[in-house]
């Protein structure tokens, strides 16, 4: 069973950062890739990030000021936020990707970026 739980959100001032995790099971994860996505109050889902085996992709509203990774042998992905907005408070979810659409979704968590 494929399971992705997400971790590491919470309440952060402007300009503050903040590390996602995502920890993942059953299913080969360095072989796989996978995505952030969030989704800001009363809005719809916006792509943030992925990464494969190859390279890393940033959404143009982040480059520069967040980095994805993975450690392959905790089976986790990781969101490195800096220079946080207030426009980046969403709700997170990483997903799993198939043919580079996210196929397993986590549970998301909770960013919120204020003073």
């Amino acid at each position: 069973e494929v399971q992705l739980v997400e971790s590491g959100g919470g309440l952060v001032q402007p300009g503050g950062s903040l590390k996602l995790s995502c920890s993942a099971s059953g299913f080969s994860f360095s072989s796989s890739g996978m995505t952030w996505v969030r989704q800001a109050p009363g809005k719809g889902l916006e792509w943030v990030s992925s990464i494969d085996t190859y390279k890393t992709y940033y959404a143009d509203s982040v480059k520069g000021r967040f980095t994805i990774s993975t450690d392959n042998a905790k089976n986790t992905l990781y969101l490195q936020m800096n220079s946080l907005k207030s426009e980046d408070t969403a709700v997170y979810y990483c997903a799993k990707l198939s043919i580079g659409t996210p196929n397993y979704w986590g549970q998301g968590t909770q960013v919120t970026v204020s003073s």
